[in-house]
């Protein structure tokens, strides 16, 4: 693996044994019609507690190969460029940014003030820093985000709106401060093109529903249409609100990102990225928080999530697109954030199809009415795509409706020819307070889950839920309501 320190190869070695031990003593298949399966219940043991130390030092490692960036000392306010506030900065901003290139990089400084924007477009070695009380602007007005780019929607690449900010190919690259960035999302702009809503609160229009656009998109992608040819006149497809694309050493950090027209952060075929100290705040449709796509090596921890969607879900593609670029993501931390509200925690999907592995995630504390799972793999069999190796410990869960979520009938059910492969999920050390469910893990007759091993999880208040397909489920020192869980 290009440039990576943690291979599939590399974990086999010192945990194969331990694997192929857990195999033998799994369940019988657990594919019925009943509510929950019969499981074994292990005590823990030595052999459980090595591996969960070797998983986390391969974490601690994956942290120190991520290169940081580096920026020149110089600022570029972009009052010098021409912006004034109230007023259309995008072009000084522009200037600014051009400027601190060509002088071979720095800090592009946004001051106190509110500022209105259009698209900005990063370059290598630049750093866009809102100061303290700064707030970003960014026009609701779609043609402020033209020409089209190069660009990922839910999984397929198109020629598509500008992300808000965006880079292309570019290194070294970062958004810092302690400034605001204002998507203008809302009911009357940018969330009524989703279409119908779970809440929908807004008036239906099906002159700029996304259908028009989406499923043409979705059926260009399997047909294997080039990509520069996926344009579209009547384009309803929001863009995300930060998107960088193929570019390496990227840092996000410290800003709050509010009422973004789709995803928050989106980071595309990067490598070397560092999400720190950001507060996600959106609740508008699709509004995830952090979607690191097919990205390599990838820190996010400080941060806080208060979103409409998924908190952080892990990407790599939609179907042949995603199997067309064949990029996992992969070597991923996560670490020391708030969870509040949202479709899940830590998710992996359901845009999956080019697979995920050694995905790490520590001390994380979710809790909220409005929090929906945990833990979440989301696939199907349109999706495919193998997702091995995640781990879990430390997670205090206050209040979430389902804890453990493994679902492979994800949106469209069992209605493909790629069938997903997820194994080696570990989860350690878990309290959940309060749940409406513990699980729903369904795996596929055909594709049953792999190996999910739950070791020190105390669930004091919650139904069991839902478990099938899933025939390698692994319970070790799990206590429910105060006893060993029985199942």
């Amino acid at each position: 693996m290009k440039g990576g320190l943690m291979s599939l190869a590399a974990l086999s070695l010192p945990l194969g044994g331990w694997l192929a031990g857990c195999a033998k003593t799994q369940s019988t298949d657990v594919n019925s019609a009943t509510p929950a399966a019969k499981l074994n219940t292990l005590s823990s043991s030595p052999k459980t507690q090595q591996a969960q130390q070797q998983l986390w030092q391969q974490a601690d490692a994956i942290v120190k190969s991520i290169a940081p960036t580096q920026f020149a000392a110089r600022d570029f306010l972009i009052t010098q460029f021409g912006a004034v506030a109230g007023a259309d900065c995008t072009n000084a901003i522009a200037k600014a940014i051009a400027a601190c290139a060509q002088a071979g990089g720095g800090r592009v400084m946004v001051p106190e003030g509110r500022w209105l924007t259009g698209a900005v477009h990063l370059k290598s070695n630049v750093n866009l820093h809102l100061q303290k009380n700064a707030v970003l602007a960014f026009s609701t007005d779609p043609k402020a985000y033209l020409p089209y780019v190069f660009t990922r929607w839910e999984g397929v690449e198109l020629m598509g709106y500008s992300p808000l900010i965006y880079a292309f190919e570019q290194d070294n690259i970062a958004i810092t401060g302690e400034g605001i960035l204002e998507g203008g999302g809302s009911n009357t702009n940018w969330w009524p093109w989703k279409g119908k809503w779970k809440h929908t609160p807004w008036q239906l229009d099906a002159a700029t529903d996304q259908q028009q656009t989406r499923a043409p998109l979705f059926a260009m992608a399997e047909a294997g249409v080039p990509v520069a040819e996926r344009v579209f006149e009547k384009n309803f497809l929001r863009p995300p609100f930060i998107q960088p694309y193929r570019c390496s050493r990227v840092l996000i950090e410290g800003v709050t990102i509010r009422n973004s027209p789709f995803w928050l952060v989106n980071p595309v075929l990067c490598t070397d990225v560092i999400v720190r100290g950001v507060n996600f705040v959106s609740h508008g449709p699709n509004s995830d928080g952090c979607d690191p796509e097919s990205c390599n090596r990838v820190l996010i921890e400080n941060c806080l999530f208060d979103t409409g969607d998924d908190c952080i879900a892990l990407k790599s593609g939609r179907n042949n697109d995603g199997r067309r670029l064949a990029t996992p993501v992969q070597n991923v931390v996560i670490q020391d954030c708030m969870m509040k509200s949202g479709h899940g925690g830590v998710v992996i999907g359901s845009e999956i199809s080019g697979g995920a592995n050694h995905i790490f995630a520590r001390r994380l504390r979710m809790s909220s009415p409005d929090l929906e799972r945990g833990l979440r793999i989301k696939t199907n069999s349109l999706r495919g795509g193998l997702i091995d190796t995640v781990a879990l410990t430390d997670i205090e869960i206050g209040e979430v409706k389902d804890a453990i979520v493994i679902n492979f009938y994800y949106e469209e059910g069992d209605a493909g020819d790629h069938l997903p492969l997820v194994q080696n999920i570990f989860v350690s050390n878990l309290h959940v307070k309060k749940a409406k469910r513990i699980f729903e893990v369904r795996g596929l007759p055909r594709a049953p889950v792999g190996l999910v091993q739950l070791s020190n999880v105390t669930i004091d208040q919650a139904e069991i839920g839902v478990v099938e397909g899933a025939p390698q489920l692994v319970l070790d020192n799990v206590r429910y309501n105060g006893k060993p869980l029985q199942l």
